[in-house]
């Protein structure tokens, strides 16, 4: 099906307009060749489109692709025993000394193989998709040494030759220090982070570079070591700042021309200035708030005074937001951070491609790439609304139904 028309659609653009979606009432696209060839109204199809396939869709919602762009969906077994521990009353202490926390995952992880890392975040990707996700970015983070980080990132590129999605991939060798380097985070990033990076990079495996930078991680100028080598490589930075605390990270990311700075509840006006004058987007993840009840959100509001998109992600991972629908994010967004149902949706649309540096999808309009989503609803607010609720009718992905 190389050209096609869709028709009788309501028409979320989710470009900046005047009208709340950039909304088209009685709207049609036509599809071209895996492309958007033209959007507008029913009646005003070009008559140079006029004999293509007619698809008729009664009515129903149409949004570009929903986009996950912040995941580290890839990673060896789970931690729901710790989650059951700390239920049970055990603190984070009996956790760890359990086995359990980020150390059990860099077991777990550093014992798979590349094929059992990608059996194993398929079924997640798949619950993803059928949420009409056509964009998931995927973090390593989980090996800590040269040989798993890399077998992270190729089990990740896999997953987009295994299914209908596009992957997205970010180094995140500074996510923690393994126990092997416990006490010698410098040596740790000078010995093993850098030089991964480079080998990542040089087979082709990566698309952009993450930290942690937080107390429980890494500091601010360790951080900027890892920034530097990526700006040598020529490979935008994005990093985890400021969830738990203030160190300046969304600053120190914003100095370098971050995409996005992640999490950042604790981010204080002067991050919010600094992201807003970079371009950098807010990634803000409630999966990771509600799972560790965290009490301190996000400046959404300061955010929006100074023009910093907003957008929205799973932050799904094994421990802190086992999280696999990018639908109850968007409610959770509206219901923990104050969100209204249409930033929620530009969150996963165009400004979580903003977030990844993708130019051709997150809107509908002429030369994007046709990753849509129709969907049996009569509004686009619908969708951040329900809870536990999948109305997805359709997904296009490169213009295939």
């Amino acid at each position: 099906m190389a050209a096609y028309i869709l028709t009788d659609l309501c028409v979320a653009t989710m470009v900046p307009s005047a009208s709340p979606y950039g909304l088209i009432d009685q709207g049609a696209v036509v599809i071209e060749d895996g492309l958007i060839a033209w959007v507008g109204h029913n009646q005003d199809v070009p008559a140079s489109f006029k004999g293509y396939t007619n698809i008729e869709c009664g009515g129903r919602l149409l949004t570009p692709g929903l986009i996950d762009c912040h995941t580290h969906i890839v990673h060896g077994g789970n931690r729901a025993t710790e989650f059951e521990m700390r239920l049970n009353g055990a603190s984070y202490e009996d956790v760890a000394r359990a086995g359990g926390g980020i150390v059990s995952t860099v077991k777990a992880t550093r014992g798979a193989s590349e094929d059992v890392l990608l059996e194993t975040a398929l079924p997640r990707v798949d619950q993803l998709i059928s949420e009409g996700v056509t964009v998931i970015e995927v973090k390593s983070g989980y090996g800590l040494d040269r040989e798993t980080e890399l077998r992270m990132l190729r089990a990740a590129r896999r997953i987009g030759d295994e299914r209908p999605v596009r992957v997205v991939t970010s180094f995140l060798g500074a996510h923690a220090t393994p126990l092997e380097y416990k006490g010698c985070d410098d040596a740790y990033i000078d010995e093993v982070c850098i030089p991964t990076l480079r080998a990542a990079h040089a087979d082709g495996l990566v698309d952009a570079v993450d930290g942690f930078c937080e107390g429980i991680a890494f500091q601010p100028a360790q951080i900027a070591r890892v920034f530097d080598a990526a700006r040598e490589l020529g490979l935008p930075v994005k990093l985890h700042a400021e969830q738990l605390s203030d160190l300046g990270g969304a600053k120190l990311a914003a100095s370098y021309g971050a995409l996005s700075a992640d999490h950042i509840e604790y981010l204080d006006q002067t991050g919010v200035d600094a992201m807003a004058a970079a371009g950098t987007v807010g990634v803000v993840l409630p999966g990771a708030f509600y799972t560790l009840r965290e009490t301190q959100a996000p400046p959404v509001d300061a955010l929006r005074t100074a023009g910093v998109p907003i957008a929205l992600a799973t932050d799904c991972n094994p421990g802190s937001s086992p999280l696999t629908s990018l639908l109850l994010t968007m409610n959770m967004g509206c219901t923990l951070f104050r969100l209204t149902p249409e930033e929620a949706l530009a969150g996963v649309t165009r400004n979580a491609a903003h977030a990844l540096g993708l130019q051709d999808t997150g809107t509908i309009e002429a030369g994007k790439r046709a990753d849509l989503a129709i969907w049996s609803v009569q509004t686009p607010g619908e969708l951040a609304y329900r809870i536990g609720f999948n109305p997805l009718h359709k997904r296009i992905f490169g213009g295939q139904l």
